[in-house]
């Protein structure tokens, strides 16, 4: 038998550290390759982690609700490895993105540098690997003071200071009934000067940074247009009510998103992106799609969404926002996007300058559709309108470029029958 460490492994794209949510096995549990150890939540989604090994729980080395970073040790496994007595402390974690996990090696490595993610998703600086991390047990009551991600926002919501609770669940684990506890009472949960510091983490930390890094690396300009998209909006209501199409929901997002790729075809200098020594033009659109979630912006992306019928596309979207919505986007499908929608009009908005995702030289905002007064064939009439808004990447895109794209985009939504139904 050889005792095994599993270290927390690079969830994707360079992230540093995740939060043990929940454990799903305990001390003394027989555990088998790829059976499901615990959730985590990383900045980008809440994942399940697969072992790497099969064996018995010998035991859980860090609780619940606490945050470690990449290659800390959170569980040991009684393996009957005979030749793994002793497992290299410096051996790398497995990659566990997309796919279950292996069994590792117990020959000695070279010792892994946890580096820094890509463009396409910036992270903070790595966190070094701690060489004795004490055991869950001896941690400070700060760091024992946590709560699972739906209690988190519930605090929030409430504005209660999570540093101020006491927690009753597992190792002082704070619960919804601790939370609930503490809005009922009449003392309010604030500090001396009656504000509360709300802590910046997951994605929330990870969007802030990402805003920083593109706004202060790319020099952004932005152009707007206002388009009466009222055959798109017809045309839409139609397909829906033919038999082909019976079962989707044909959003306006949808005719948005298709003429996005269709107009990319003709204009692709703007789906590309800056690099040291030259810009990188992509062949295909791997199109990013904003989604406001309850733990906060994410952009999961669609791969070569230009490749995909109307149809397809419409069938791809509805599924991404679901997924995104109920927080089980894998971070694998958040990396890798060449340009990217933000929907600001379901929040009633018109238009706005939206910031560039780092990596990417195209951004699109899509405003509210509303009803106003547009000329129209030499009248006026009630026409659906809305404001679209392009920022790009001025070292990528000129002007022309960029206006030529957005008119293109415009020019489908506007006469959308020769685009929507292939």
């Amino acid at each position: 038998m050889a005792l095994r460490e599993f270290r927390l492994p690079d969830l994707g794209e360079g992230l540093t550290e995740s939060e043990i949510v929940a454990w799903k096995v305990s001390a003394g549990d027989r555990i088998e390759l790829n059976q499901v150890i615990a959730e985590v939540e990383t900045a980008k989604a809440v994942v399940d982690l697969p072992s790497p090994f099969a064996g018995i729980v010998a035991r859980l080395m860090v609780d619940a609700g606490v945050t470690v970073a990449v290659g800390d040790p959170i569980i040991t496994v009684e393996t009957a490895d005979a030749a793994g007595e002793e497992q290299d402390a410096e051996a790398p974690p497995p990659n566990l993105v997309g796919y279950g996990a292996t069994e590792e090696s117990s020959s000695a490595r070279t010792p892994r540098r946890f580096a820094g993610a890509p463009v396409e998703s910036p992270v903070a600086a790595p966190v070094p690997m701690a060489e004795s991390p004490a055991p869950a047990a001896e941690a400070p009551a700060s760091a024992r003071r946590r709560a699972a991600p739906p209690v988190r926002l519930l605090a929030r919501q409430l504005g209660i200071s999570l540093d101020r609770v006491e927690g009753t669940g597992e190792h002082g684990l704070i619960t919804r009934a601790d939370l609930e506890r503490m809005s009922s009472s009449p003392t309010p949960v604030v500090s001396g000067d009656e504000s509360t510091l709300i802590p910046v983490t997951g994605v929330r930390k990870l969007t802030a940074k990402a805003m920083v890094e593109s706004a202060f690396t790319a020099p952004h300009a932005t152009v707007f247009l206002q388009v009466d998209v009222t055959p798109t909006i017809e045309l839409l209501e139609r397909l829906r009510g033919q038999a082909k199409f019976r079962g989707s929901r044909l959003t306006f997002l949808t005719a948005v998103a298709r003429g996005v790729c269709l107009a990319l075809a003709d204009e692709p200098s703007v789906n590309a992106r800056w690099e040291e020594g030259g810009i990188r033009q992509f062949r295909h659109v791997n199109l990013g799609i904003a989604a406001a979630t309850p733990r906060g912006l994410l952009v999961p992306v669609i791969p070569a969404a230009d490749t995909l019928s109307f149809q397809e596309l419409d069938t791809a979207l509805t599924e991404l926002v679901q997924t995104a919505r109920a927080g089980t986007t894998p971070p694998a499908a958040m990396t890798g996007g060449t340009f990217t929608i933000t929907n600001v009009g379901v929040f009633g908005v018109e238009g706005g300058t939206p910031i560039l995702a780092d990596g990417q030289a195209g951004i699109l905002a899509v405003g509210a559709v509303a009803r106003r007064p547009w000329e129209f064939n030499g009248e006026i009439a009630l026409r659906s309108v809305v404001t679209l808004s392009l920022s790009f990447d001025h070292r990528v895109v000129d002007g022309a470029e960029g206006s030529r794209l957005l008119a293109a985009i415009s020019g489908f939504l506007a006469d959308p029958a020769r685009a929507f139904v292939s």
